[in-house]
């Protein structure tokens, strides 16, 4: 298919479907939403991870600077719940390659392409310290307790970058997808708080423009672990604080983003 013909196959999608989508994220962000959509449909922002891999992995700028929130210590134990496709998983083992990882991804697809990636990127010094496992990270407490150190939690969610420049995935968008997204989010975290040990950090982000799944999701940590955890502060040159975490909007960074973030603690 040509790039005109994408194009306009687009088009036609968009404005059959978009509707819905549009009116509802032109709610959520009132004045800023035509400069949002621009940038939305424009190519994220990338930067290639280099240091201590085999081969260079392209991230969005903002997902790296994500991940480097959790900032794990030499011979720490990190689990990464939901891993796939690997790249916030090699920012890591990237920055911090002696400590200890175990990636996660239930699906048994996305499984098989996370393996290829850090087999791909990883030297064997690196790759021998990391397991990779397929377990529900919702229902991950019932088995693990107070086990790891750091808990990176990227979350399923909207991917509204993605779903905008799609027009199958466009056609199939509703609002009540994102509040599924946000209860699944929350048992994840739930599950995250009770894994990581004592005094340990879960970083929890998303790639989503949706409130819901982001500050909802901490607003009802608040509500249902009240006095269990702390959240620390971020501050990147780019992006903006939000009431609970941080948000990189690419339509004021530079087309990086969307992502979300909250570096979370627990205390007990």
């Amino acid at each position: 298919m040509s790039d005109k013909h994408a194009r306009e196959k687009h088009g036609k999608h968009a404005q059959k479907n978009g509707p819905d989508f549009e009116e509802h994220y032109s709610e959520l962000f009132p004045e800023r939403w035509p400069a949002l959509k621009k940038a939305l449909a424009q190519e994220p922002r990338y930067t290639a991870l280099e240091e201590g891999l085999l081969q260079p992995y392209y991230l969005d700028e903002a997902s790296y600077a994500a991940a480097l929130q959790l900032a794990p210590e030499p011979e720490e134990e990190v689990l990464d719940m939901c891993a796939a496709p690997g790249g916030k998983t090699l920012a890591l083992l990237s920055s911090s390659p002696n400590t200890w990882l175990t990636a996660n991804e239930r699906s048994a697809r996305r499984r098989a392409r996370l393996k290829r990636v850090l087999e791909e990127h990883l030297p064997p010094e690196t790759l021998e310290r990391v397991r990779v496992t397929g377990h529900d990270a919702a229902r991950w407490s019932q088995y693990e307790q107070e086990t790891y150190d750091r808990i990176l939690l990227d979350v399923p969610c909207s991917s509204e970058r993605h779903v905008y420049t799609s027009p199958q995935h466009l056609a199939r968008w509703s609002p009540a997808r994102s509040k599924h997204l946000a209860v699944q989010a929350f048992a994840m975290l739930a599950s995250a708080i009770e894994t990581v040990r004592t005094g340990g950090f879960v970083l929890y982000s998303t790639c989503a423009l949706s409130p819901q799944e982001n500050d909802g999701v901490l607003e009802k940590l608040h509500r249902k672990r009240e006095g269990r955890f702390e959240l620390t502060a971020a501050s990147l040159p780019y992006g903006e604080a939000t009431e609970y975490g941080w948000q990189i909007l690419p339509d004021t960074a530079e087309g990086r983003g969307p992502i979300y973030f909250a570096l979370v603690r627990r205390l007990r």
